[in-house]
């Protein structure tokens, strides 16, 4: 696993008995995201998919939405004392003509892997402008049989949550409930970047017909990133928050919580699954 995982020694306490042995920890580095050389944002994260999570968050941020308005990603600067480069600064160069964002906005650019971007000017500037709208595309006649294999399939697929218990995942599934990707980070935020650079750079933006989703709760920022990749549903093993709930139903995003076996809470977008008539 490399750097995704670390090793630290821990004292075990068992049934009264104590032993020491070493112990499989997710990794947790800084990462500095720079737009064409300038300092735009600073993340802690799991490091891997590196250049996807740094396009993702661009993507989240109305930056970039489709491949050739990106010109390259490119590790830089950020070497330790021996000299060797830490690989926790990624450069992201535009491409010729897009247009560069004013990066002195008043928001704090720091991220943290459990809230992600937080402090924002305002929620004005939170609700950045999508170039795709949820409302009235994606798949529809979802049902809830579908979505109850999602949190199964999900957990299934994560690799390193099975050595370290510490990792959050986002899964992108097609409307039949196939998983098409899937990313670990300590951040849930960070693990939807991820999601969604992967896409920008294979050049599949919108994701007008998959689902996305969380381990974990869904944050207005989670709903936000989903708005903005043009994905239609999002789905949450825990609750969502009010503003996500608010922006679901705004931009005609499919939100569904607590999706737990054959329970779940549908806020926003019912008209995406096929329900019984009744319950309509």
């Amino acid at each position: 696993m490399g750097r995704v995982t670390a090793r630290r020694p821990v004292l075990r306490i068992r049934d009264g008995a104590v032993s020491s042995r070493p112990d499989t920890l997710v990794a947790e580095e800084p990462l500095e995201i720079r737009l064409n050389g300038k300092p735009l944002a600073i993340t802690m994260r799991t490091p891997g998919d590196d250049f996807a999570l740094a396009a993702g968050f661009l993507v989240s941020e109305g930056v970039l939405g489709t491949a050739d308005e990106l010109a390259n990603i490119v590790y830089c600067a950020g070497a330790q004392d021996d000299g060797a480069n830490t690989y926790n600064v990624v450069d992201v160069r535009l491409a010729p003509g897009v247009e560069v964002p004013d990066i002195t906005l008043e928001r704090n650019v720091y991220t943290t892997s459990s809230c992600g971007l937080c402090g924002k000017a305002s929620l004005d500037a939170v609700r950045t402008t999508a170039r795709w709208s949820p409302a009235g595309s994606g798949p529809g006649g979802i049902t809830p049989e579908t979505l109850a294999l999602l949190p199964d399939r999900l957990r299934a697929a994560q690799r390193v949550f099975d050595r370290t218990g510490g990792l959050h995942a986002a899964g992108l599934f097609s409307a039949g409930g196939e998983l098409l990707d899937l990313r670990e980070d300590v951040g849930r935020h960070n693990a939807v970047d991820k999601i969604v650079g992967r896409a920008l750079q294979q050049g599949l933006l919108p994701l007008a017909d998959s689902i996305l989703m969380v381990s974990g709760r869904a944050s207005f920022e989670l709903a936000q990133k989903a708005v903005m990749a043009g994905i239609p549903v999002l789905a949450a093993v825990s609750a969502p928050s009010s503003l996500a709930v608010d922006l679901a139903e705004e931009s005609g995003l499919t939100l569904v919580g607590f999706l737990r076996g054959s329970s779940m809470n549908i806020y926003a977008g019912a008209h995406r699954l096929a329900l019984p008539v009744e319950a309509r």
